[in-house]
């Protein structure tokens, strides 16, 4: 994919965005402009945030913490008590106990009854991911790897930032997990993929991309409907291959440059943005499943 194709994609970066699957294939469309209508409640509803780097101190933002309650008080207004809330990693800057500790007792304060979590490099600094796993990675196999069912869905947490040498990387043996994982299901069963790195390369040269990801979504090629979600990238993007659709996801913390830009030799180091604008970049995200309709919706919602 070329720069200018990458862009194009990503034009909706800080966007309300809503996109919904029926029957697997994706229809995109800013959101308020077309609703998904149904009289009865959806099957499924979560939310998902990312990326609140607890410990980061920059001029991009000031008190991340308050980005963060910001956003677990807008998945606490959403109207209704979502299923579950997923992280997508980075929970934390520094991946420090007291850090860690500090998420946990504010994700505690988020309206569901469960929240489930993928480390981001950020919470594997030095350690391999040990302290992440010793307050989020219970009942997880391997690295921090699992599924669940729920409401007709199959839900799958890959872990891709724990290679020591390569960021963007799966391995063996959560390969060998995804093909067993799968292999009982039926085709028609909605997958859901979460995970903080993109399974797809969005700009490997800035490590937005894994590795080993063609053969983990070969497994998964059979389904009528896959839906992978991520961070990492603390921007809006969204890219459909086939039945897959990916879409990154946005950030508590602070946005970063959209791939590529500053030049060959740039890395994608925390954005400030003039006075004001910062909320503009961040937010959460909706997702809901109906049953039955195959419909699933995907709302991005701004801080602002």
């Amino acid at each position: 994919m070329t720069r200018r194709q990458l862009m194009r994609h990503s034009a909706w970066f800080g966007a309300a965005v809503g996109l919904t699957v029926v029957g697997g294939e994706v229809v995109s469309n800013v959101a308020g402009t077309t609703a998904v209508t149904a009289a009865t409640r959806p099957t499924l509803r979560f939310a998902q945030i990312s990326d609140s780097h607890i410990g980061f101190q920059g001029t991009a933002n000031g008190n991340v913490v308050d980005t963060f309650t910001e956003a677990i008080d807008q998945v606490n207004s959403l109207g209704y008590t979502p299923d579950f809330v997923i992280h997508t990693g980075d929970l934390t800057h520094l991946a420090t106990a007291e850090q860690f500790d500090q998420v946990e007792q504010m994700m505690t304060g988020l309206s569901t009854p469960h929240v489930f979590t993928v480390p981001g490099e950020h919470d594997s600094t030095d350690d391999g991911g040990r302290r992440y796993r010793e307050v989020f990675g219970k009942g997880t196999r391997g690295d921090g790897w699992y599924s669940f069912d729920i409401a007709g869905v199959h839900v799958i947490a890959l872990v891709n930032t724990l290679n020591p040498t390569l960021l963007g990387h799966l391995g063996r043996d959560q390969l060998d997990f995804i093909r067993s994982d799968v292999a009982g299901l039926s085709s028609d069963t909605p997958i859901i993929v979460f995970s903080h790195i993109p399974l797809f390369a969005m700009y490997p040269d800035w490590g937005w991309g894994t590795d080993d990801a063609t053969e983990a979504l070969s497994y998964l090629k059979r389904f009528s409907s896959v839906t992978c979600l991520n961070g990492h990238v603390h921007q809006l993007f969204t890219k459909t291959e086939g039945n897959i659709t990916f879409y990154s996801g946005t950030t508590t913390a602070y946005p970063l440059p959209h791939p590529g830009e500053g030049g060959p030799d740039a890395k994608p180091k925390p954005v400030t943005l003039p006075a004001g604008k910062l909320r503009d970049a961040l937010g959460i995200r909706e997702v809901s499943y109906r049953r039955g309709q195959q419909m699933l919706a995907i709302k991005e919602q701004k801080l602002q």
